[in-house]
């Protein structure tokens, strides 16, 4: 079931600008990248990105372009730094007169789950505590994907990644639960926070145009197929993203001001057993033996959390 949307109803009416150009140098397939380009088209164009060293950093490299927007590259850690020092010039150039109120720039900071979750945490924990009047874009492909798919704090358990193999003493991978990043922005009390997913580009668009009309941190974290990470084939990305939306395990929500309500709730789920196949990091669950308790605890923690939305959230009309 899905909520009424507010300002995209359907593809057709999607943005037809494109301003993000095919060609660049980035994976076939990457799901970050599909995220980029459909936060662009609902911004209409009109922005500065700031860029976390990561897998997208390989986007804009000198001196050429897929973008038609300003790119700012920064370390893993600082970007939120980078956000905030390009909306404080863009403010004092205002408040001078010598930049039109008109061509004023959203402020974009882009940035993977690595720099979100671990290096860059405190830093973006920092601007949202300030107001930054920004928009932060986490493409969460569940790993340190630029370097070798090792493991962040996004990386679900059960999952098999560089630094965290399955191994006769460690059959299930990795072991760490996934950080709710989610959470972790709510609990800053920001205006607005929400998830998102490429295999609904009407709900995405729709939320990031619901964000605009609000001031201060504007915070989105999209499930980004990652196929030479996650081993599947570049043509499945839609596919493995509308399995996450549709076993539950990636849940499409938002926050206003702190009140939660979920755009999209599967009326009737379908195993998770469904997506782990789809994707090598996850063969280990079922060869050469099926492990039965982690699965068991990986379907288990997507029940309990969808009990717990039945039971303290209406569905959405």
């Amino acid at each position: 079931m899905k909520t009424k949307r507010e300002f995209i109803h359907n593809l057709k009416e999607l943005p037809r600008d494109e301003l993000l150009a095919p060609g660049s140098p980035l994976c076939a397939g990457c799901g970050g990248l599909l995220a980029l380009r459909l936060l662009l088209k609902a911004l209409d164009g009109n922005v500065a990105v700031v860029n976390a060293a990561g897998c997208m950093t390989l986007l804009a490299v000198y001196p050429y372009t897929p973008l038609r927007t300003s790119w700012l590259y920064t370390t893993m850690g600082s970007a939120p730094a980078g956000a905030q020092g390009i909306r404080d010039a863009l403010d004092v150039l205002i408040a001078k007169g010598r930049l039109p109120r008109e061509e004023d720039l959203r402020v974009v900071v882009l940035a993977g789950d690595g720099a979100t979750l671990d290096i860059g945490l405190s830093s973006l924990s920092g601007a949202i505590h300030r107001g930054l009047d920004f928009y932060y874009l986490c493409y969460d492909n569940e790993a340190f994907g630029n370097t070798g798919f090792q493991m962040s704090a996004a990386s679900p358990y059960g999952s098999r990644t560089a630094t965290s193999p399955a191994t006769p003493l460690q059959a299930a991978g990795t072991l760490q639960q996934k950080k709710d990043l989610f959470e972790i922005w709510r609990s800053h009390h920001p205006p607005y926070a929400a998830t998102l997913s490429t295999a609904d580009p009407v709900d995405l668009v729709d939320k990031v145009r619901r964000a605009t009309r609000l001031r201060g941190p504007k915070l989105f974290t999209a499930l980004a197929v990652c196929p030479p990470g996650w081993g599947s084939a570049p043509s499945r990305g839609f596919e493995i993203a509308k399995l996450a939306l549709d076993t539950g395990v990636w849940p499409l929500k938002e926050a206003i001001d702190g009140k939660v309500r979920h755009t999209y709730i599967p009326q009737r789920r379908r195993p998770l057993e469904e997506y782990l196949r789809t994707q090598r990091r996850f063969a280990h669950l079922f060869s050469p033996q099926r492990q039965e308790d982690v699965l068991h605890r990986m379907q288990q923690a997507v029940d309990a959390y969808w009990d717990e939305v039945q039971r303290h959230e209406m569905p959405p009309r």
